[in-house]
């Protein structure tokens, strides 16, 4: 099945950001488990001027779960995410994105191959732009 154009570019931005955080894993042995997703949710919680209570108020889940997801212990369910969005008046787009990024992350960090295998990838889905 081919992707249209849009989704395309989508994910060929998603493999190359898996790919960059992949080196950056690979290259820095005191990386913390710190996600894109969780650290873009607390910058628009910051620029929101929303606290965490507030935000997990709105999500309807506990504030330790939003500290957590923030922090890269805990990531939220992909269903939560349309509704993140429209709170953080966010594309919901970019936040999938990222949050699809870190679940690729944790699935292949430990993995040797890794790195060769997203680049891989990376050129198979060039051939289908």
């Amino acid at each position: 099945m081919l992707l249209n154009n849009g989704k395309r570019n989508k994910t060929w931005q998603l493999t190359k950001k898996i790919s960059i955080i992949f080196d950056k894993y690979r290259q820095d042995n005191s990386f913390t488990m710190i996600t894109q997703f969780g650290e873009r949710i607390r910058e628009l919680r910051i620029e929101r001027g929303l606290l965490l209570r507030q935000l997990a108020s709105k999500l309807d889940v506990d504030t330790s779960i939003i500290s957590k997801v923030e922090r890269g212990n805990r990531q939220l369910k992909r269903t939560e995410i349309p509704l993140l969005a429209k709170i953080l008046q966010i594309d919901k787009l970019e936040l999938e994105t990222l949050w699809l990024a870190d679940q690729v992350m944790q699935l292949v960090k430990d993995e040797p191959t890794a790195n060769q295998v997203l680049k891989t990838k990376s050129k198979k889905i060039k051939q289908f732009q």
